[in-house]
């Protein structure tokens, strides 16, 4: 089962990496639900508004790519944990290189769920300050984005980086 579960997983992202929307979206269930806050709208349940988020994506982008580093497969063989670094370059030519594990469940060799997520925190105002309470408390999980180094700095604040990615120092 484990095969079969990994083939359809990698057939998916072949195709998402392809810009192909129909092999993309016949990979789901038709009530298949996408989960991903990269995405306009981060839930997206059938195949409408599957493809529909995947056209958004396609035409944001010049080029997508995914690296497998490892798959984790549940006890029921049905569902998937895979850890990938995503290499995508934007319509503009600015290269996007970042990790997020794809958490998926399957029925009857289709998607029934396909949840991404990300190892950076939430974003707006909250975000910004929990970003400044991990830094002030020596929990940074990741280097600040240029703006955010520029204030922190201004005010004194330090600037450190500890990877939280296994194996790395």
């Amino acid at each position: 089962m484990t095969a079969a579960l990994k083939q359809l997983i990698d057939r998916n992202l072949e195709a998402v990496s392809a810009k192909d929307l129909d092999k993309a979206v016949a990979a789901f269930a038709v009530d298949g639900a996408l989960i991903d806050p990269h995405y306009p709208i981060d839930r997206m349940q059938g195949h409408e508004q599957i493809a529909e988020g995947f056209r958004w994506v396609f035409a944001g982008m010049q080029q997508l790519g995914f690296t497998v580093e490892r798959y984790f497969f549940a006890d029921d063989g049905l569902t998937v944990s895979v850890e990938v670094l995503s290499n995508h370059v934007l319509k503009n030519g600015r290269p996007l290189e970042f990790r997020q594990v794809f958490v998926v469940e399957t029925c009857d060799g289709l998607i029934t769920r396909w949840q991404a997520y990300e190892p950076y925190g939430p974003h707006g105002v909250g975000g910004f300050f929990l970003g400044l309470g991990k830094r002030a408390t020596g929990c940074v999980t990741a280097p600040p984005p240029e703006p955010v180094r520029a204030i922190l700095q201004r005010h004194g604040a330090g600037v450190a980086h500890h990877s939280t990615v296994m194996g790395a120092e």
